[in-house]
């Protein structure tokens, strides 16, 4: 991974630069949280974590005249039920929350001011509003924030997307597009393929983004033969 000095990458600066930045008014850091777990045939395993990492940077970005410095991103986090298909590496509950209080201890000890744990993965949201918690519990001078990236889509999602619903859950149109937008060489599109949400409670989750009020705990084998839950681009899929 290659990291910008004159970016706003935690990784790209010398000590003394994050702790001038620490040092301005107002000074935020973001640690992106993604996985490493399969997401069908056609995308990589680090999908949640090249995705999540894109869209900290790029907000860090925006906000240049703002002392925002990126953290390099958590790669793992929890993923158990995509085990059954291999690839996945997941520190489960507790080692996610671990690792997520770890880190905001050392990095708020360069005296930021608010910390946002940026989430790129389902699995991981019920954690990171755990180490929120613990995490400003702990530093209660400091702001603590946590936001799943994509719940933002939700207001303008219907506007852009060609599947109908149930077709974004996990490795479908809405990730793979992403992902071949700012990845296309990481996507083989000959190998697009999706398999419909099937959910037999009424009260559960419909999508990526309508979430059901109902929680409920199934090994993505059980939803899919290839692991992509939903439906990848229509106008990439393989033709014949």
């Amino acid at each position: 991974m290659v990291f910008d000095q004159a970016s706003n990458s935690w990784a790209g600066q010398s000590y003394e630069e994050i702790v001038q930045t620490a040092d301005r008014d107002g000074p935020v850091v973001v640690v992106p949280v993604g996985s490493v777990e399969q997401h069908g045939h056609h995308m990589p395993v680090a999908t949640d974590t090249i995705l999540v990492n894109a869209v900290a940077t790029l907000g860090a970005q925006r906000a240049s005249d703002d002392p925002v410095l990126v953290t390099p991103p958590v790669w793992t986090g929890n993923s158990p039920h995509h085990m059954p298909f291999g690839g996945t590496i997941s520190v489960g509950v507790h080692g996610l929350l671990d690792l997520l209080e770890r880190v905001a201890d050392t990095v708020l000890d360069s005296g930021f001011d608010a910390l946002v744990f940026l989430n790129g993965h389902g699995g991981n949201a019920a954690t990171i509003d755990d180490a929120t918690s613990t995490v400003g519990d702990t530093h209660p001078t400091t702001e603590v924030l946590a936001l799943t990236y994509f719940e933002l889509a939700k207001e303008f999602i219907n506007e852009v997307r060609e599947s109908d619903l149930v077709g974004i859950a996990h490795a479908g149109e809405f990730e793979t597009s992403l992902m071949l937008h700012l990845e296309p060489d990481l996507v083989d599109t000959e190998a697009l393929e999706g398999t419909p949400l099937d959910e037999p409670y009424d009260r559960a989750n419909e999508d990526l983004l309508e979430r059901g009020p109902l929680s409920v705990y199934r090994t993505f084998d059980e939803y899919s033969a290839g692991g992509a839950i939903g439906n990848p681009p229509s106008r990439y899929r393989r033709k014949g």
